[in-house]
């Protein structure tokens, strides 16, 4: 392939992707004739798939088949975002955005909205994009949308993930064109350099520089990797990434490949994702197909080829050494640095290793220029950053912003807010790595060195919000219990500390915490983070001394009162009846399985602690608020 081909083929379906950018963007609305009356994206995405949308495709077929329908497109996509609404489908050029669809909905959607002279079915709709006089709210008014900017994400949920030529029409592989026309290796590693990118999986060192060094390396031999081993939990990003737009983390690759002088990289994905393994392997044959993976890549004498590695799902994999060694067949376990993987990576060659998200970020800069990217975000944090924000939040979801956006934006302007009239609580970010953030920094910029600051990071983005109900004892320890089963075991200071600091706060939790107890929490802490060998063990510590640097009340609480303040550790519960609430129903005394509630019918009851397992379940069948816990 050439060129002058590839733009042949960005042209063939370019108005098919303007349509749905012009709705999104809310750009001026141009003449465009697509060949179809109407398109149909429906997410193909985890989130939704797993709320069967490819049932929702079904059903779309058979009634197109059914009402003789067959000037509309239906295009399977990747995530919109919004992934607590899902299933998703979107109708263009409208921009109707319908919401949690079932097939029957999607029949009623066909009959009513997609049928010639049809009209968006309102009361289907997505209740944020809708006026209260029944008009659909542009994409880009959409308080979900408006505070993003999407450039990792620019194309998910707007091509057809399992469609190349959708996918080089929104643009992928015009910048390995033009990297490979018009642009030295030194050129291109200036251009990353000068932009800022700083890799997006944890760590956050420069991108650019990172290349230079695999560039300099002495080696007949070079690798480009891609770490897809996202691990965090709560943490869907990456995955997104490859299920929505695989290609251009293909394309990204390439460049990386020509910058560095590597003619073979490998892409280590988790076999968890079966969704983004099965368009890894679509897409990467059809670049093959195309010659924009092989030999003599668009003519220009380049030669690159990526394949796929399947991780068990071992957390330890997503640090580099531990992931390389993965990928050359052997035990996924890290090893000391230096020698650094610039210098020597995979098979002990000089080797660049990137997570998707930052790879994502390689083709608006090279097309764009390095300046539009340095532009956005904050002085030392460039560009936007994708979190995947769950927990104690109304929009559950993928979210992209500008370095520098504040958490507040992000929870209440974008989030929607905490549920059930909740106060915010804290928010994890950096998953077992990071740390917690309190209601006090509501307003801190959300970029590298300010995470830091209080005791957090970035990590590869996950954000999970907390609210009022939550005992941040108890997440310390659900974190510790992640890390404890994930140490690889290689090193003494991980294997034994996260054991030790596991049972330790289960101690607490259980009632039997002492004073002590939190001097040997910081002891074993200061012995992992500075003697374990990779940064698993070294950031194990990190929820639990965060959440005692800001909930040490809580940590206080727990060990001399015996009480957990947020009412969730059950051993230190006790379940009580408001006699002057209580109606006397014996619902309660009907479901509890320790028989530890008594009273007569019509009169208030009473349970007793001494028999109560503290199950829950008299408050959970109370119609009438009479039992709380304390």
């Amino acid at each position: 392939m050439t060129v002058e081909e590839l733009r042949k083929i960005a042209a063939e379906k370019a108005d098919l992707i303007n349509v749905r950018r012009i709705v999104r963007e809310q750009a001026e609305k141009l003449a465009v004739n697509t060949g179809y009356r109407k398109q149909v994206l429906v997410c193909g995405g985890t989130g939704c798939t797993s709320s069967h949308s490819l049932q929702v495709i079904e059903q779309l077929e058979k009634s197109f088949k059914e009402l003789g329908i067959d000037d509309v497109l239906i295009v399977k996509t990747g995530c919109f975002g919004l992934c607590a609404l899902g299933p998703i489908m979107i109708v263009y050029p409208e921009g109707a955005f319908y919401s949690q669809m079932t097939p029957e909905h999607a029949k009623t959607v066909a009959e009513k909205h997609l049928v010639k002279g049809g009209s968006i079915v309102k009361e289907l709709l997505y209740k944020d994009t809708v006026h209260e006089d029944g008009s659909v709210i542009p994409f880009a008014e959409i308080p979900f949308y408006k505070h993003q900017m999407r450039i990792a994400l620019r194309n998910c949920g707007v091509i057809a993930a399992e469609d190349i030529r959708e996918a080089i029409a929104a643009g992928d592989y015009s910048a390995l064109a033009k990297v490979l026309t018009e642009m030295t290796p030194e050129e291109v590693i200036a251009e990353v350099k000068a932009s800022g990118l700083r890799g997006r999986g944890g760590a956050g060192f420069p991108t650019g520089l990172k290349w230079q060094f695999t560039r300099d390396a002495k080696g007949d031999k070079k690798y480009v990797c891609c770490n897809a081993d996202e691990g965090d939990p709560g943490a869907f990003m990456d995955r997104s990434v490859l299920e929505g737009d695989p290609h251009t983390v293909l394309e990204a690759m390439s460049i990386a490949g020509y910058a560095v002088g590597a003619d073979e990289g490998y892409i280590y994905v988790r076999a968890e994702y079966p969704i983004a393994v099965e368009r890894l392997n679509i897409a990467i044959k059809q670049a093959r197909e195309l010659g924009l993976l092989g030999k003599n890549i668009l003519g220009s004498g380049f030669n690159f080829d990526i394949h796929l590695r399947l991780g068990a799902g071992a957390f330890v994999c997503g640090e580099e050494t531990a992931l390389m060694a993965s990928i050359e067949g052997k035990r996924g376990e890290p090893r000391p640095r230096p020698p650094f993987s610039a210098q020597c990576g995979v098979f002990q060659k000089p080797t660049v290793l990137n997570n998707v998200e930052t790879w994502a970020s390689v083709n608006p800069i090279i097309l764009k220029g390095s300046k539009w990217f340095s532009s956005i975000g904050t002085e030392k944090s460039k560009g936007t950053k994708v979190f995947a924000v769950g927990g104690k939040i109304k929009n559950v979801g993928l979210v992209e912003v500008p370095m520098g956006t504040t958490l507040g934006t992000i929870i209440y302007e974008i989030g929607g807010g905490i549920p059930n009239g909740k106060k915010f609580k804290a928010a994890q970010t950096g998953g077992p790595s990071g740390g917690c953030i309190p209601a006090k920094y509501i307003d801190i910029g959300m970029d590298f060195d300010n995470l830091v600051a209080i005791g957090s990071m970035m990590g590869s983005g996950g954000l999970i919000v907390m609210d009022e109900d939550t005992c941040m004892v108890d997440i310390a320890k659900f974190y510790l219990e992640f890390t404890a089963d994930e140490s690889c075991g290689k090193c003494t200071p991980c294997r034994v500390g996260t054991k030790r600091l596991l049972e330790i706060l289960t101690k607490i939790t259980e009632g039997n915490g002492e004073p002590e107890d939190l001097v040997k929490i910081r002891e074993i802490a200061e012995h992992m983070k500075s003697s374990s060998l990779c940064a698993l063990g070294q950031s194990a510590p990190n929820p639990v001394l965060s959440a005692m640097e800001h909930f040490g009340d809580e940590y206080e609480a727990h060990i001399n009162e015996k009480k957990c303040p947020a009412g969730v550790c059950k051993s230190l519960l006790s379940y009580y009846i408001d006699p002057d609430k209580c109606r006397g129903c014996t619902m309660c005394a009907r479901n509890c399985p320790a028989n530890a509630i008594t009273g007569a019918v019509k009169s208030a009851h009473v349970i007793d602690t001494t028999k109560c397992i503290k199950c829950g379940q008299c408050m959970a069948n109370c119609k009438f608020g009479a039992i709380y816990k304390k």
